[in-house]
């Protein structure tokens, strides 16, 4: 269990999914979770749901706060994080989920003497299978990266990363949910062509999907291994990867995130 408090400004889903992350895994007191969102309602929600300490000001929650995750939108975050800035405790550690926001642009409104941490999940942190990456500054220790990597392990996966490999993680991980979602779709749509019930065939698709991916998590075989597994010679499947192939299926997934760690590059540049 983590010995010490830790914040929330801004109560959003990613927040959410982080406090009931921590609860459920008893890896701190509810009471030592503060939270301050600007819509009262969902302070006093999460109050009652988790038994969390709401809090009557982002100031409030930044002198508590040992660890003070920055939860808002990231055009508003350096606002944010400006004005609470004189209320933190020199030695709290501030995780921003801020997409595109980097530690150099954090530190010129919080302080270069602060301990800051860049973290981003993804959206399948709300159930549970999360993957986020941890990219301290050098103030940090290995200790406190530790813990909040332990923090985001509790709903899903987290690993260190260095901050110039971020617009890969965005790639792989950030964006990547609607690569599959649309990956999903498409299956689901060949099998209602074959007459499948629209219901079914989703369960069919998304299941052949988490299980795929359970594979090469647990068993750490090389995907075109385990993709060998199943093309039999002269079988279904191997018509199916010929005609991916002959479509371009990987080079589009390719230029896909190409394309889009290039959108963040320049995002992160603006």
């Amino acid at each position: 269990m983590v010995d010490k408090k830790i914040g929330f400004i801004g109560c959003g889903n990613m927040s959410k999914a982080i406090i009931a992350g921590l609860v459920a895994a008893g890896q701190v007191t509810p009471e030592n979770i503060w939270v301050y969102d600007r819509k009262p309602a969902t302070n006093k929600m999460m109050q009652e749901q988790y038994g969390i300490t709401p809090a009557a000001s982002a100031e409030d929650v930044a002198r508590e706060a040992d660890i003070l995750f920055g939860a808002v939108k990231p055009n508003v975050i350096l606002n944010v994080l400006k004005d609470i800035a004189n209320s933190l405790n020199k030695e709290s550690v501030v995780v921003s989920i801020a997409a595109g926001v980097t530690l150099d642009s954090l530190a010129s409104v919080l302080g270069h003497d602060r301990k800051i941490i860049r973290v981003m999940p993804n959206t399948p942190s709300l159930v549970n299978e999360g993957m986020t990456s941890v990219t301290p500054n050098v103030l940090v220790s290995h200790e406190e990266a530790k813990e909040v990597v332990e923090i985001f392990n509790g709903f899903g996966k987290a690993e260190l990363v260095p901050e110039y490999l971020i617009h890969s993680v965005v790639g792989v991980s950030g964006s990547a949910p609607a690569y599959v979602f649309m990956f999903i779709e498409a299956m689901a749509d060949a099998a209602v062509l074959g007459g499948m019930p629209r219901a079914q065939a989703y369960r069919f698709a998304a299941q052949a999907v988490k299980g795929s991916a359970q594979m090469v998590l647990e068993t750490g075989k090389h995907p075109g291994e385990l993709k060998d597994m199943v093309c039999s010679p002269g079988g279904t499947t191997i018509e199916a990867v010929k005609v991916l192939e002959e479509k371009g299926f990987r080079a589009a997934v390719i230029e896909a995130m190409q394309q889009c760690m290039a959108k963040s590059d320049r995002m992160s540049r603006a």
